[in-house]
């Protein structure tokens, strides 16, 4: 059994909360930057240069990637043969969050009550989602999310009728319903089967997967190649101003459902797809 002290992930979170808002990922720079080369509509090519330039200014640590710097979105895959000590794992996420966002002088954007509101000052709780796993360590996945993107992200319970076809269609209309709101180029992250619950935690968690990582699935490999393509032929382009980079990734998660359902999440994230990985 090996011990953990819950102090060295509120240290892990702290540090998480402001890399993320002033660091993508290789993958996500390196997809932008595909796009731009490629894309023919000046209009479109022009902001895909100046969110390139954002993102170089937002690496020098003192403005972040966006002014929504999200709420916090945790994951923690925890070994089943590790021993956390030193108090509650949640109260420790938290104290991270807290310490980060007003250390790192990042915008607190959660409120108390979702429908009486009032700002909770230090963008805690955090949501956090646990995992136990094999093994004797945990690996914290820290992601930001903003809500212009969220707003747009819908879920459909459908009867197994409705098919390949009725679940691609739907992805494809959520992404055309949502139109400039999210901030394009958006990333979608999509989950199909389970639960009403679980497929929206799907979603979000394909948010998750590197771009460069393939389905191992041929099949949904080729659904998100095919509904990439669809997406993009929207012409919704860049900021809503048109061009042919309307997403740059679609990612599929899926899981065992019941005979009588199909469920479908549709999860969006904006161009400013923030996450990274610890293991402690």
């Amino acid at each position: 059994m090996r011990e953990i002290n819950v102090a060295d992930i509120t240290k892990a979170v702290k540090e998480m909360a402001v890399s993320t808002n002033h660091n993508l990922s290789s993958d996500v720079c390196k997809r932008i930057s595909y796009c731009s080369q490629n894309e023919t509509w000046p209009v479109a090519k022009d902001i895909l240069g100046n969110i390139q330039e954002n993102i170089k200014i937002a690496e020098e640590g003192t403005f972040p990637l966006c002014q929504d710097t999200g709420m916090a979105c945790v994951f923690l895959e925890i070994g089943q043969d590790a021993h956390l000590t030193g108090g509650s794992v949640e109260e420790a996420v938290n104290e991270g969050v807290r310490a980060g966002y007003t250390e790192g002088y990042l915008r607190k954007s959660v409120v108390k009550d979702p429908v009486r509101r009032g700002n909770t000052g230090d963008n805690t709780p955090a949501h956090i989602h646990y995992d136990i796993v094999p093994g004797d360590k945990v690996k914290i996945t820290f992601a930001p999310k903003g809500f212009g993107s969220e707003n747009m992200s819908q879920i459909k319970m459908f009867p197994p009728a409705a098919g390949e076809q009725g679940v691609k269609d739907f992805i494809v209309q959520v992404v055309k319903d949502a139109g400039a709101n999210p901030c394009p180029p958006i990333v979608v992250g999509v989950g199909i089967g389970g639960t009403f619950d679980r497929a929206a935690l799907m979603a979000k968690e394909a948010l998750l997967i590197p771009f460069d990582k393939d389905n191992e699935d041929e099949y949904y490999r080729n659904m998100e190649e095919e509904l990439l393509t669809r997406i993009n032929e929207l012409g919704i382009g860049p900021q809503g101003l048109g061009g042919s980079t309307t997403a740059l990734s679609v990612k599929i998660k899926t899981f065992p459902t019941h005979i009588a359902g199909m469920p479908v999440a549709v999860n969006i994230n904006c161009h400013v797809s923030r996450h990274e990985e610890r293991i402690l």
